[in-house]
């Protein structure tokens, strides 16, 4: 039988994703310091949250694994599927029930599968595709796009979301170094993949002022990754989500 799927933003790559009657949890940001803010809302704190069923991590970077402020979520038994070099960090803030996968290993938490897929963002990340209840999402992260991923429906089958970063982040003090797919190779890799409802995440960033004009280079704009999915897979709906908001995927 198929259940609903349901994905509410939160901010930046974090987001709540309801699937197989299950509630899951990606790439925690709660906070924000000095060169890293989200640009947008920041929808719930950690006390505010439901009932979280599990939670993803892609890597380490604050921006995606702000354990600091997610240790304020109550439940720290709370199964979490992260990147290896977020293990330590997790159990180092109370957190108990933290569960490691590489690239093409699969865990399982109640009727949700875990698959983890190849991510590559100049520190080590891995990136999930999500399954239960017949309905099944591809969260990226923020990786650049690699070939692997054009693989993701040929090991996993269709895809009814992806979750894909656009702002195509570069470094300016690092040769202007590209570490995020841009909003043409989301557009391309949603192309390959074909989902039933792609939504683009990590475009609002901000390094400040001073840290976008020196350190980071980025697209902020998610119009850019809706127009060029428009020309390169027109048929598969877009839908740019405001934090706090809740969207139904049909099935």
């Amino acid at each position: 039988m198929t259940e609903s799927l349901a994905i509410t933003r939160v901010t930046h790559s974090c987001h709540l994703i309801e699937i197989g009657g299950l509630t899951v949890l990606t790439d925690p940001w709660f906070s924000q310091k000095t060169f890293y803010h989200p640009g947008e809302p920041i929808a719930f704190q950690p006390e505010k949250l439901p009932h979280l069923d599990a939670v993803v991590i892609s890597h380490e970077h604050y921006d995606h694994c702000d354990l600091d402020a997610f240790k304020r979520y109550p439940d720290k038994d709370v199964p979490m599927i992260v990147a290896g070099p977020v293990v330590e960090k997790a159990r180092k803030v109370g957190f108990t029930n933290v569960t490691p996968l590489e690239a093409w290993e699969s865990t399982n938490v109640g009727d949700l599968t875990f698959n983890a897929a190849p991510g590559e963002h100049g520190v080590y990340e891995v990136t999930y595709v999500i399954t239960g209840g017949g309905r099944s999402v591809y969260f990226a992260g923020d990786t650049l796009l690699t070939p692997e991923l054009r693989t993701l429906t040929d090991r996993f089958g269709p895809l009814d979301v992806t979750l894909l970063p656009v702002n195509g982040l570069h470094l300016r003090m690092a040769g202007n170094k590209q570490v995020v797919m841009n909003a043409e190779e989301a557009a391309e890799l949603t192309s390959v993949l074909r989902p039933k409802l792609a939504i683009p995440q990590h475009y609002a960033f901000t390094a400040g002022s001073v840290g976008d004009r020196l350190i980071l280079k980025s697209d902020k704009d998610p119009a850019l990754y809706v127009d060029a999915a428009r020309r390169l897979a027109p048929d598969v709906p877009v839908t740019v989500i405001e934090p706090g908001e809740r969207l139904v995927v049909p099935a």
